[in-house]
């Protein structure tokens, strides 16, 4: 029987380790168990963590083996190789999925009814590569997707703009990478088209800023990974939203990388598309309205990614 109190990190590198020291702190969880490659890497962080305990909501936290996540509710796979300055999400790819193909079995094995959540990049490919290998129903395969990108977005607007991010509708869709979008068409503050907003704060040249503030969501990643040779804490809060979304079924719309089956014409393929999530896991991909522009870029994002898949052994 799945515990949704129960929650799994697989990987416990920079990603993984941020991910739990975020997750503990939400109260959600009475147990949590981490498996690494490396056990004492895992035997470290869990130590660690639970020194926090006497300030926390009771928890049970401690490195296991994959014959712990049998009953976990959720399931965060962070594991994989570390992205590296110069190198795009997508040279990761087969190093990662050869990884993946190691994780995967180890789960579907112990028969787990938990949602599969994946962080490890390039994530809209190991997501459909961790779908293809588990055999999981689609609603129960999940990846980070371009909820990170999107909190980039909105950072950046809200910036600019002068305004706090949290009143900012707008999102980052298709590939978490280079080819990924902003839906600008739909985009919002307050209830007001963006372009609306901007001319409220004296801001006019729309198509040249729109270029600047992507571009700059685009490289943010490469210009954190050349500072200081990773990206860990964005990530992690992206993915405590998602965890939590899930647990407390908020049916939250967020830009989750999950299996197309038909919208906006896409088949086959995981990419970021705002979706409902909930405690099922996927409940509903948004038909989100996508000007002609927009939709030839997210139809171009998909091509990248579908070609990739298929020149992979999977």
């Amino acid at each position: 029987m799945v515990n949704m109190q129960k929650i799994a990190v697989i990987g416990c590198g920079f990603v993984g380790s941020t991910s739990a020291f975020s997750l503990i702190q939400t109260g959600l969880f009475s147990e949590m168990v981490l498996i690494d490659a490396n056990k004492e890497r895992a035997e470290g962080e869990a130590m660690d963590l639970s020194h926090g305990s006497a300030y926390l909501t009771p928890m049970k936290i401690y490195a296991g083996t994959y014959d712990d996540i049998v009953d976990a509710g959720i399931i965060v796979i962070t594991a994989g190789a570390n992205q590296k300055p110069n190198e795009t999400r997508l040279d990761l790819v087969k190093k990662n999925v050869n990884i993946f193909k190691s994780i995967i079995p180890e789960i579907t094995s112990r028969n787990c009814e938990g949602i599969i959540l994946v962080v490890s990049n390039p994530v809209d490919i190991l997501t459909e590569v961790t779908l293809k290998l588990s055999g999981f129903p689609a609603n129960r395969v999940i990846g980070s997707g371009t909820v990170l990108d999107t909190a980039r977005l909105k950072y950046v607007l809200g910036r600019h703009l002068q305004v706090d991010p949290r009143n900012i509708h707008a999102y980052i869709i298709g590939e978490h990478g280079d080819s990924e979008l902003a839906v600008w068409s739909g985009a919002s503050v307050g209830g007001i088209h963006i372009n609306h907003f901007c001319e409220l704060r004296g801001h006019f040249q729309h198509e040249e800023a729109m270029e600047r503030l992507a571009q700059e969501v685009r490289d943010s990643a490469y210009e954190i990974i050349e500072r200081k040779g990773a990206t860990y804490y964005g990530v992690a809060v992206a993915v405590k939203r998602i965890v939590e979304a899930i647990v407390k079924d908020e049916h939250a719309v967020l830009p989750v990388s999950s299996l197309m089956q038909g919208e906006f014409g896409l088949d086959g393929l995981c990419l970021s598309i705002p979706t409902v999530v909930g405690q099922n896991g996927v409940e509903k991909v948004v038909d989100i309205h996508l000007n002609n522009e927009e939709n030839e870029k997210l139809q171009a994002s998909a091509k990248a990614l579908k070609d990739i898949l298929n020149s992979l052994d999977i």
